[in-house]
């Protein structure tokens, strides 16, 4: 993974600093002095999605699998942060795919998630994305991804709805086709 270089974490530490002090604060506050650089390097880190590599994430651990009924991972947690007002959203996803030859290593599904959901983002493209990425790296026969968040710009702001949650469903290959399948796996997740 690329990391930010020190003069960009320092950047955007003025940023923040800015900003703190537009809202009227005093940056020179005992408990805000280095708030705009703790800020920087948690954003830093928040969005390490941006640079990396999914295929140095699978790092290799795709393997040959003579089986042919579905895999399920479910219940990966994420966090993210909504692309429209930059406040944490987060959740649950859950994969399933049918193998054509080829399972990958479960921890690397998680890494996937990961490498989508650290960015600025909205749910419905993380989970098209996730879904997408599965697909490809794999050729499987069929994926489907299901998302279920919580997003803080709709329960600190706004409408501030406390008890809300998003769900979004992407399918690709067999899955789109066939009923059976998609059924098959929501009860997998409901065991």
């Amino acid at each position: 993974m690329k990391e930010l270089s020190e003069d960009t974490i320092k950047e955007i530490a003025s940023h923040y600093e800015a900003i703190i002090r537009l809202l009227g604060e005093d940056v020179e506050r005992e408990g805000l002095i280095k708030t705009p650089m703790r800020a920087a390097k948690a954003m830093a880190y928040v969005t390490r999605g941006y640079r990396q590599d999914a295929d140095e994430l699978i790092n290799g651990a795709i393997f040959s699998y003579e089986g042919s009924r579905m895999v399920v991972v479910k219940d990966i947690e994420f966090h993210s942060l909504c692309e429209h007002h930059i406040l944490p959203f987060f959740g649950k996803v859950s994969i399933g795919y049918i193998p054509d030859g080829k399972t990958i290593g479960l921890s690397k599904l998680a890494r996937l998630v990961d490498f989508y959901a650290r960015r600025l983002q909205v749910q419905e493209r993380m989970t098209a994305q996730i879904c997408k990425i599965v697909m490809e790296k794999l050729g499987a026969k069929g994926v489907i991804v299901i998302c279920t968040g919580e997003h803080l710009c709709m329960k600190m702001r706004g409408v501030e709805k406390q008890n809300s949650s998003t769900t979004t469903i992407e399918t690709a290959g067999v899955f789109e086709e066939s009923a059976a399948l998609r059924e098959e796996f929501f009860n997998t997740l409901r065991h």
